[in-house]
């Protein structure tokens, strides 16, 4: 069995982190999202809030069966308790690449665990966690750019001068 783990903060998750995790699933037998914390940032959302509404949104598309988890570790060290081979990294046309790359060479020197990048739908390539919250931030409609059970969390914690 092929296991892929597909990393993020996902502070909040967006509609093309959905569109690179449920193209993952349609290449493994098995795919975690894993919301990775770090300590260094200050997100929006706390952890299981984020497992949450990644949870709620594949489910809402039918993807009930890949799993959703959190870790404060090392991603490598996550891969390696559940058997994963692969991390599943989407890629936008903004440079991510180049921060990508450091990081997939440095987790196959920890574990062996390969990384698979896939760009990005076209239609999503713009779409960042950052530019949905400052776009709620400001009154913006966010429809589109993130699944519908996240809309009402973010306007919420906008209201609440969270963001």
């Amino acid at each position: 069995m092929t296991i892929a783990v597909c990393p993020g903060s996902y502070d909040p998750v967006t509609s093309g982190h959905l569109d690179v995790i449920e193209r993952s699933a349609s290449f493994f037998d098995q795919v975690h999202v894993v919301v990775a914390v770090n300590m260094a940032k200050t997100p929006l959302f706390p952890e299981q809030e984020r497992v949450s509404m990644i949870h709620e949104a594949l489910a809402a598309d039918g993807y009930s069966d890949i799993r959703v988890a959190s870790t404060d570790g090392l991603i490598t060290d996550y891969c390696k308790r559940v058997g994963a081979t692969v991390i599943v990294k989407g890629l936008r046309q903004n440079g991510d690449y180049e921060a990508e790359l450091g990081m997939a060479l440095v987790n196959r020197k920890l574990s062996g665990v390969e990384t698979l990048f896939l760009p990005a739908d076209p239609l999503r390539e713009h779409i960042s966690s950052t530019i949905v919250k400052d776009v709620a931030r400001h009154g913006g409609n966010i429809e589109g750019m993130v699944p519908d059970n996240v809309i009402g969390r973010l306007q919420a914690a906008m209201s609440e001068g969270r963001g």
